[in-house]
């Protein structure tokens, strides 16, 4: 058997929800440069391998997982107390599971919206 290696490519990507007030706020904040692809994860939820790749820079699905989701505290679940392939099924399963905004830019990323997150994330991509 003869196996090929998939290469990732590297690209600048924010992941976002449109409607989140928060992520818009974000957005113009930061002034995203044309480059960066944004993708609405209602409309286009996350993939495995888009997933995977997220999970290569942050080496952990919990930090991924966002502990506020409505979805979480409907189903009576602690962020705190799931295990990595418990997050990984439940952001994979519905796009509100994603903390978010999620930023990846020249191969560095940048996960929710705390303040020293955002600051890190404007002075990584405007200096």
């Amino acid at each position: 058997m003869i196996f090929f290696a998939q290469t990732i490519v590297a690209m600048d990507i924010f992941y976002y929800l449109k409607t989140c007030d928060t992520c818009k706020r974000i957005i113009k904040n930061l002034e995203l440069p044309d480059s960066i692809k944004q993708i609405n994860i209602k409309e286009k939820p996350l993939t495995p391998e888009q997933l995977n790749v997220l999970f290569t820079k942050t080496k952990s699905y919990s930090a991924l997982l966002n502990p506020r989701a409505q979805l979480l505290k409907k189903r009576g679940l602690k962020a705190s107390e799931l295990s990595e392939q418990e997050s990984k099924a439940l952001i994979l399963e519905h796009y509100s599971f994603l903390k978010r905004p999620v930023l990846i830019y020249q191969n560095k990323i940048f996960v929710g919206n705390a303040l020293a997150t955002v600051e890190a994330a404007q002075k990584t991509l405007h200096g």
